[in-house]
Formats: structure tokens, sequence, C-alpha cells
């Protein structure tokens, strides 16, 4: 996806993606655009996902599903500062966008982050609706928020109505609803390649911006239960998606949930996938779709692997689920977002 705030060189998740003509801002993996490269649904996603036995998706899902594959996972590649935007949750989406428009909830996990790497995330305690809209006005908007350093390994959780803006020097792997609604609030007078300024979408992002609650922010792992010398922590758990990070060094063996699909994305490392039917090579900047029914398979790494895997969990037991996962009840708190 290219972006005014993009890079012209992908390296390292994507070594063979340098020297590009326009600056690349965001690779998604699982978006509306997005192929599955190969098995026998290979071909555009949301087709995949239609077409899929019931079983692979999981019995959380209904049949037929909804239309478009629900979550969208997507490397982010700034070299300068993002707009200041804020993205609406379901019910605002739902009234004011296209039929069909969801919100957007997002988390970002830094894949790696140069010294003074820092985004703005979540207003400050004492800022009022009042004291915003004049810092629009006048061009002050940078000074009413949280400003957090981020480091190699560091978790965030945006959930909607917060207005955030990420700055250069850092490599992000996003999790978020399949959804690319966002309001801009200010984008520090760019033009775009046409010589025009980007849209801005005051009215709307006031209107969803959430000056009561300040939920979110940078988030504490949780360890999990990690058998074998792999080492698992549970990042974000929300309505819609569940995170963890994997890492390891010898074989690891894992089971497939008969209630959900889920998706590894190799953050580093190269290996194999071994199932009984075969070997399959992963690599860094791989998504792997790991079917609900799959059963017992291994991941077996070539050099230090780490990797996110996520998934969606049930509407109405995330809570339980995360405690048959062997998150301590004193833990979840820190990692559960409602």
């Amino acid at each position: 996806m290219p972006r005014i705030w993009g890079a012209r060189s992908l390296a390292p998740i994507y070594p063979q993606k340098t020297n590009l003509p326009e600056p690349i801002g965001e690779a998604w993996l699982t978006g509306p655009q997005s192929n599955i490269e190969s098995g026998p649904l290979a071909g555009p996603i949301n087709q995949a996902w239609q077409k899929m036995p019931p079983e692979w998706r999981g019995t959380d899902f209904p049949s037929p599903p909804p239309d478009q594959f629900p979550l969208l996972v997507k490397f982010l590649f700034p070299i300068d500062q993002l707009s200041i935007q804020v993205h609406p949750g379901d019910a605002y989406a739902m009234q004011h966008e296209a039929p069909g428009a969801t919100g957007k909830t997002e988390m970002w996990h830094a894949v790696s982050a140069e010294p003074g790497a820092n985004l703005l995330l979540g207003l400050l305690p004492q800022v009022d609706r009042q004291q915003f809209q004049s810092a629009i006005e006048h061009g002050r908007l940078e000074n009413f928020f949280e400003r957090l350093p981020v480091f190699a390994g560091d978790t965030f959780f945006v959930s909607p109505g917060t207005p955030h803006t990420i700055g250069p020097g850092m490599i992000l792997c996003e999790v978020q609803q399949n959804c690319d609604l966002t309001y801009r609030l200010y984008d520090f007078h760019r033009l775009d390649s046409s010589g025009q300024p980007r849209q801005l979408h005051i009215e709307k992002a006031m209107a969803v911006i959430d000056f009561d609650h300040r939920n979110g922010g940078k988030v504490a792992p949780v360890a999990l239960p990690s058998p074998n010398g792999t080492k698992k922590s549970l990042l974000v758990a929300c309505p819609y998606f569940v995170t963890e990070r994997w890492d390891f060094s010898a074989p690891h063996r894992a089971n497939s949930d008969p209630a959900h699909f889920e998706l590894l994305t190799v953050l580093s490392g190269r290996g194999a996938i071994q199932l009984s039917g075969g070997s399959y090579s992963y690599q860094q900047g791989h998504c792997w779709f790991i079917p609900a029914n799959l059963g017992e398979f291994s991941i077996a790494p070539e050099t230090p692997t780490a990797l996110l895997r996520a998934y969606v969990p049930a509407s109405n037991s995330l809570r339980n689920q995360l405690s048959r996962s062997g998150v301590p009840d004193s833990a979840i708190q820190q990692v559960l977002f409602t």
C-alpha cells in the first residue's frame, strides 16, 4: 500500500523489496486485495474465506460466514510521521459509512525500533473537547497527547475513539479488524503526489473521539505456559482478536483449536511447518493460515524464530478462553480489552 510517509525499502522483512519506485507504508497480508499463495484455495483471500469448508474456519463462525475475512494483518514501514488520526467503532461506522462497514480496533507490535522512536497514543488526562478543538484550529495538537517511546518487542492497543499517530524509525506488525476507516485530524501540511493536501475529516473525527475514557496504550505481555523451551506471551485480547508472541529456537509442537482458525505471522527466522502430509518452508514476512481442524503440527526452526499468533475469539467466552490457556486470573485484566 503506497503511503506518503512510507519507505522505498521494506528490508529486512522483505529484503527483495528495495529501491521501490514509490514509498510503501504498509504490506497487507490478509486484506481484501491479498491472495492466498498456495494450497487448494490459492487465490483472493475473500473468495477462499467463502469457499473453504466450515471446519476450516472453526465452530465459532456462522455458516455462511461474514463476507470479508475478519482479520487484517500487516507490516508498517514509516519513515515519516503518520497523520494524527482516529478510527470509529462499529456503531458509528454502521450508521455513517457505507453499508456493511465496521469499526477499526487495532494493536501494534514493534518488530524493530531505532533509538528515539516514539508514537503519540491517546490524550493527556486533563484534555477536554473544547481544548482539543481549539488545538486543531491553532495547530498545537501534538502537545495534547501521551508520547510513548517505542522499543523492539513493545505492544500497543488502540481502541476506537483513541487519537494517535506513529513516528518514523520503526517497523510494526499490526493486527486489526479488517477495515481501513481512518479520520485524519492533522497531516503536518503535507502534499500528496499530485501536489494537493490530503483530505481531513475533522467533523467525523471529533464525533468519535472518546474524551471520557482513556483505553489502551502500551500493554505489558503476560507469560503463558511454554513447554520445550518455547517462550509464549499473551499480548492483547479483545472481542475482535487475541494475539500471542512465540519465540523458539528448537522444534515446537502445537495443536489447532476446533473453535477457530489462526494466523501465524513470522516476525523473524526461517524453518518449516511440518504436518503428517508434508513440510512447508516459512520465512520472515510470511503469514500462514492454520485451519481449525488441522490438528497436530510442528514448527521446526532453522534459525531462531519469533512469530505472532492471532485468532478471533468466541464472542461470549473470551475470559474463559484466556483462563483455559493458562493465563492467571490476576493477569487477565492487563491484556483484556472489552
